[in-house]
């Protein structure tokens, strides 16, 4: 059975540059100086868990948090797995079903793509064209919103 005060709290993942992903934790309350966290992920139900290959760890060399690449969310959603250990054993497990966006997910995009400006004449203005950032999402169904800033010379 799990301790009371080792779960993680304060879990929180971002995308980064399309493909990247950090995720990071604080460790429990009482969690002793021995106990342990293990972070896996996947994208669909059907796929298997896979576990982090780079974690980023305390002044305990406990881990809290997790370096992810070659990451592509499905439908939305995606799938954590964090098993909580001490001394070798696992005392707990605790699975997270996250829907994107979501308070515990973010996404820091990239500048549009292929911005093009053409300008007829002072009178006539300019038209800007571009294409949306690339995200990690596979669908793109995403609505984007555009602040343009025109700078004279």
């Amino acid at each position: 059975t799990a301790m009371n005060g080792t779960a993680i709290e304060n879990f929180v993942c971002v995308i980064y540059n399309v493909s990247f992903m950090n995720c990071t934790w604080h460790v429990g309350r009482t969690a002793q100086a021995d106990t342990q966290y293990f972070l896996y992920w996947k994208s669909s139900r059907i796929e298997d868990f896979m576990e982090c290959q780079n974690y980023i760890e305390d002044n305990c060399r406990r881990h809290t948090g997790c370096r992810f690449q070659n990451v592509t969310i499905e439908n939305k959603r995606a799938y954590f797995l964090v098993n909580v250990s001490r001394s070798g054993q696992t005392i707990q497990k605790l699975i997270l079903s996250v829907c994107i966006p979501d308070y515990i997910f973010a996404e820091k995009l990239t500048p549009p793509l292929n911005v093009t400006v053409n300008c007829t004449g002072v009178s006539y203005g300019c038209e800007i064209q571009w294409q949306p950032p690339r995200t990690s999402h596979v669908k793109r169904d995403s609505c984007f919103k555009y602040e343009i800033d025109i700078e004279s010379m």
